[in-house]
């Protein structure tokens, strides 16, 4: 029996039509995408969304599609390995209060997409950590397509190695006392500033 190889996925356009016995529907997959993911608020679409802003701020090529299964997040032009975690005052769900903010720093086994199976102990396996807070507080203005509305702590991932509050979360309160609140034109250099500091220490 022949051993089935993880397929590999290529850039699409969105103008890629829904067929049916080779004859084209009235649906594309830009009409999926606007579908399905048009609510960048929602948890599971604003992660994925924080990693696109993430790697549009370091250059990241988009031809290089992303990778579900990888051990990181982001992987720059220049070899950085990048984490990147997301939280909000406010989703997609009716509220009564704003969310507390804390983010999930979790070590975690890799996953080996040549033999389908999980790897080595649990660690954090990128370089550093993005953390993106939408700290935008108004129901009625808030759009994560503005990046003013965010902010973005980096941090060396030997600085949470070392936390001592827990090595599974941290609070937005936490991560203030170990860097400062960064805008995204200042992201690219702060990721390479955390990145030398990684080197150093390692």
């Amino acid at each position: 029996m022949n051993e089935l190889k993880k397929v590999k996925a290529s850039p699409k356009t969105g103008m890629e039509s829904l067929t049916d016995n080779g004859k084209e529907t009235n649906y594309n997959l830009l009409d999926f995408w606007r579908w399905s993911v048009s609510d960048i608020l929602s948890n599971a679409t604003r992660g994925r969304f924080a990693e696109f802003v993430v790697g549009t701020a370091v250059g990241i090529d988009l031809e290089n599609l992303r990778d579900e299964w990888d051990a990181y997040d982001l992987t720059t032009e220049d070899g950085i390995k990048i984490e990147v975690k997301s939280a909000a005052y406010i989703q997609s769900w009716n509220q009564k209060n704003f969310s507390t903010i804390s983010f999930s720093i979790k070590p975690a086994r890799s996953w080996d997409a040549e033999t389908n199976m999980q790897r080595g102990q649990p660690k954090r396996h990128a370089d550093l950590y993005v953390f993106c807070h939408l700290k935008h507080k108004d129901q009625k203005t808030i759009d994560p397509l503005k990046m003013e509305q965010w902010d973005f702590y980096v941090l060396p991932t030997h600085r949470i190695d070392t936390y001592e509050r827990s090595q599974s979360s941290i609070t937005i309160n936490s991560l203030k006392k170990l860097a400062k609140a960064k805008c995204y034109n200042e992201l690219k250099s702060e990721i390479t500033k955390a990145f030398n500091e990684q080197n150093s220490y390692t």
